[in-house]
């Protein structure tokens, strides 16, 4: 049926078919319910601040790429990634803690140096500089 402009009417009382529709229903088929995956982002924000050999950095990337496999629905690549963000997370932590005790020791073996030499009376002047000027 090849209908032309003069042919087809511009506001017709009732449209075809009305009363005879039926409705079409569609089914999405869900997934299970299974939890999302943690994925440690504020955990690495943190360490991304503290950047010990740029492993921060590293455990952000790890950790967005988590959350971006969750939002997709890999729940298997979150999962991955999630344990690749934890592990690098955990090694910050354990550098920083050994940083600062590190920290903290020497600078507690310079004190007790200082402590030592002020009681033996030997203060030199350890200022190369000073001898050639």
């Amino acid at each position: 049926m090849e209908y032309k402009a003069e042919q087809v009417p511009l506001n017709p009382g009732a449209y075809p078919y009305q009363g005879q529709q039926q409705v079409q229903s569609t089914v999405i088929p869900m997934a299970p319910n299974v939890p999302p995956v943690r994925d440690h982002l504020p955990w690495s924000i943190f360490n991304f601040y503290m950047n010990v050999c740029c492993l921060g950095f590293v455990a952000l990337v790890f950790s967005v790429k988590s959350r971006d496999r969750n939002v997709v629905g890999d729940v298997e690549g979150a999962r991955q990634y999630a344990s690749a963000a934890r592990a690098l997370n955990i090694a910050i932590k354990v550098l920083a803690v050994l940083s600062f005790i590190s920290v903290i020791g020497s600078g507690g073996l310079g004190i007790k140096l200082l402590v030592a030499r002020r009681q033996r009376g030997t203060t030199h002047n350890y200022n190369v500089l000073s001898q050639f000027s």
